[in-house]
């Protein structure tokens, strides 16, 4: 049956569906992920329709969405492969909804057309490129994100979707040379995706504000050279460690909200450039698996409740760290559990955030058979940001057909981590056709 994992993210921490495990995934073993075919190629793909109603006052629809997800790939030679996928939603519910979701917020999401990826995997000796619009996966605990910081992310319903879902692909042209025992990584990105962060109104908008105060929209980065993304990635095993590190110089995937006016009090959101230091460990211990990441960012503004400060911001270098234990139990059972934190450098008086965040998450997750699961995940600011609670179960009807149901629930201070979102609890229920 399919691992259906927890999802918690670390800047705006949330839990989301499925995680593949491809911390060190190289390209051929994304391929065999994807299932190419040999030569020629092979349509497979999707069909969803996902619903979930907020029950908090006044209820309402928060979504009905129909998903079709289609996927071709294939070989136009020995040295190359081939990928294009694509899809396709529509939703009913902010229409249905109008007297709850404002005129920006429904035309954002009453439907949706992209391409997801389309990309070409040569193969040279000891040297993989891809080139195209694809996922670039750094890093990965149970969900935390924090080394994985090349991927943009839709974050209009907070990170509760399936983890590959919410993913958003990077136009990008990445090198990987394999070696004995180790494996390098170059990575450019010329015009770089960011996260969709929605509209205000919406369930989910990330940023808490007071009554009356008007956002100008958001300014995405132009699509010239200075704002090109480029790092690098070395990783290796030394001792039954999986170990890596890397480099990352990128305009900011996440935005910061700058104030542009105080009467009335106005924002815009904004894309920063900052640079990026990290490292991952992995270690099997036998009975479970130890993980941990950490980044270092440099760049980033914060806002502050200083009216002096400049756009309403301070900067701070920070860091951000986890460390988890996965620990499987009687062949149908498994529990996960981690610590995560957060350290600001630099702290002055009046930041949003505190110096230290700190915060845990706890996974529970018990397999029935070959046709169901239950789990219920937890995660919760242990510096008073609230709490995240999701239940659900996973009928897994056959090989192509899957129904889910459960609960997002969220608790706390109204400009906490989770509390903010208190009012967006909601129950769902999805049926998916894999062909």
């Amino acid at each position: 049956m399919r691992r259906w994992r927890a999802v918690l993210g670390a800047g705006c921490v949330a839990w989301a569906g499925v995680a593949v495990g491809a911390d060190d995934l190289g390209l051929d073993d994304l391929l065999d992920v994807a299932k190419p075919a040999e030569s020629g190629s092979a349509v497979q793909g999707f069909a969803e329709f996902s619903a979930a109603r907020a029950y908090e006052s006044p209820s309402h629809w928060s979504k009905l969405r129909a998903r079709l997800n289609l996927q071709g790939s294939g070989r136009l030679s020995e040295q190359v492969k081939w990928k294009l996928s694509g899809r396709f939603d529509a939703d009913a519910a902010p229409d249905i909804e109008s007297d709850v979701y404002p005129a920006a917020v429904r035309r954002d999401r009453r439907s949706e057309a992209m391409i997801r990826e389309a990309y070409l995997d040569i193969s040279a000796g000891d040297w993989d490129y891809r080139l195209g619009r694809q996922h670039v996966v750094w890093g990965e605990m149970v969900g935390l994100f924090f080394a994985d910081v090349v991927s943009a992310r839709d974050t209009r319903e907070f990170f509760l979707p399936e983890f590959d879902q919410m993913r958003i692909p990077q136009w990008a042209a990445r090198a990987e040379y394999f070696g004995a025992g180790w494996h390098g990584e170059l990575l450019w990105i010329p015009f770089p995706s960011v996260d969709n962060i929605g509209k205000p109104g919406g369930d989910f908008y990330p940023f808490v504000a007071p009554e009356g105060t008007r956002f100008a929209g958001e300014d995405r980065p132009d699509q010239r050279l200075g704002n090109m993304n480029w790092g690098a990635r070395l990783s290796a095993l030394i001792d039954g460690w999986d170990v890596s590190g890397f480099f990352y110089r990128s305009t900011d995937v996440a935005p910061t909200f700058y104030r542009v006016g105080t009467a009335p009090l106005t924002y815009e959101a904004r894309h920063d450039r900052i640079n990026q230091i990290g490292a991952t460990f992995s270690k099997d211990l036998g009975f479970a698996v130890l993980k941990g990441e950490a980044v270092h960012t440099s760049g980033r503004k914060f806002n502050t409740s200083d009216a002096a400060a400049p756009f309403g911001l301070v900067s701070s270098d920070t860091l951000d760290y986890v460390i988890g234990l996965d620990v499987p139990l009687a062949s149908v059972w498994r529990v996960n559990t981690q610590y995560y934190a957060r350290t600001h450098f630099d702290h002055p008086d009046g930041m949003v955030w505190d110096k230290h965040e700190q915060g845990a998450t706890l996974l529970v997750n018990r397999e029935f058979g070959d046709k169901f699961e239950a789990e219920v995940l937890w995660a919760a600011s242990l510096s008073g940001g609230g709490y995240m609670l999701r239940p659900k179960v996973v009928w897994q009807m056959d090989a192509n057909w899957r129904g889910m149901a459960g609960l997002d629930v969220f608790g706390g201070p109204a400009n906490g981590m989770f509390g903010r979102f208190d009012r967006s609890d909601r129950a769902y229920v999805e049926v998916r056709r894999m062909f």
